[in-house]
């Protein structure tokens, strides 16, 4: 039995039930309020049943199914709507995830937590524009741990240092960054830059690629 015929039995039923209902009444109809109700309730019953009828076999679905589990428990933020300040960001759900998650906090803990938050989010554009290029590997930890020309493309890596975050503040705003990113934020400050460097150095590669922003101790390329 399909969601129409469910419906439309439900509502003979129904109808049934409440003319039953109104047949045992036996008090006088002349001043009687509810005089007319038996019959204004069946009109709109079968009112309600041909509404029923009409609807599409996806929609009856959907109202058998109820109110959507995600919708009861209250709505996604609008990534659309990001900005650049801590009490934004803090507003944010507490961050957690999966090794793409855990890669991409520790990227910018140790490649830029000294740096603005537009700074932090700078760095997490490169990262996950490197991720949808064919130039780079295509996930987040493969994009934070590539190595090749003799060294590696995010200094932390490897620098001899054990890679611990200890700060609890900017692990937490790393971490925040990172979901608030690969939930899908817009990546509206670097103009898909795939390199950037700080200010005090200056690799080889910086003058054959045009600049696309320069943010705190950070400038940003995209490879042509």
């Amino acid at each position: 039995m399909n969601l129409r015929q469910i419906w439309a039995g439900a509502m003979v039923a129904l109808l049934a039930l409440s003319g039953a209902g109104f047949a045992e009444v036996t008090v006088s109809q002349s001043n009687d309020p509810t005089a007319n109700l038996a019959g204004a309730i069946s009109a709109m019953l079968g009112a309600e049943h041909s509404t029923v009828a009409a609807l599409p076999d996806k929609q009856l679905a959907s109202l058998a199914a109820g109110p959507d589990a995600k919708a009861r428990k209250g709505k996604t933020a609008d990534l659309s709507l990001l900005r650049y300040d801590a009490a934004w960001l803090a507003s944010q759900p507490a961050p957690k995830g999966d090794a793409e998650w855990q890669c991409l906090t520790k990227a910018l803990y140790f490649e830029a937590r000294g740096e603005s938050l537009k700074g932090q989010f700078a760095v997490a554009e490169v990262i996950l524009n490197r991720t949808d290029s064919p130039r780079f590997p295509g996930s987040v930890c493969g994009v934070v741990n590539q190595a090749g020309g003799g060294g590696c493309q995010f200094s932390f890596i490897c620098d001899g240092h054990k890679d611990v975050m200890r700060e609890r503040a900017s692990i937490d705003r790393a971490g925040r960054i990172a979901r608030v990113m690969l939930d899908g934020a817009p990546r509206a400050l670097t103009e898909g830059a795939t390199y950037f460097h700080s200010t005090g150095v200056r690799p080889g590669w910086a003058h054959r690629f045009p600049r696309t922003a320069a943010i705190g101790a950070h400038l940003f390329y995209r490879q042509p």
